[in-house]
């Protein structure tokens, strides 16, 4: 399986999309910064199909492929999820 960076920015929001529940519950995942997810999933389509329809039009989504060699500062158990998961 393959891992993606998912990256978004919820803007001007009355009430927030419960978008970091939908990715814990449907993808193995790494969190990365407030608003940046590593997910282990089949397709970047997939995964952006999965979480546009809860955000709003003024809302901002990426999903793009991560691949080794990567360089990062963070908690330890990030970096050995990465080292795990990411292929060259």
């Amino acid at each position: 399986m393959a891992v993606f960076l998912v990256t978004y920015d919820l803007n001007r929001e009355t009430v927030r999309p419960d978008i970091v529940g939908k990715i814990r519950t449907t993808w193995n995942w790494a969190r990365l910064s407030e608003s940046s997810y590593a997910v282990e999933a089949a397709s970047a389509d997939g995964v952006y199909e999965t979480l546009k329809p809860i955000l709003d039009s003024n809302d901002d989504l990426f999903v793009i492929p991560l691949k080794k060699p990567y360089r990062g500062w963070g908690a330890k158990e990030v970096h050995d999820w990465l080292a795990n998961k990411l292929t060259y």
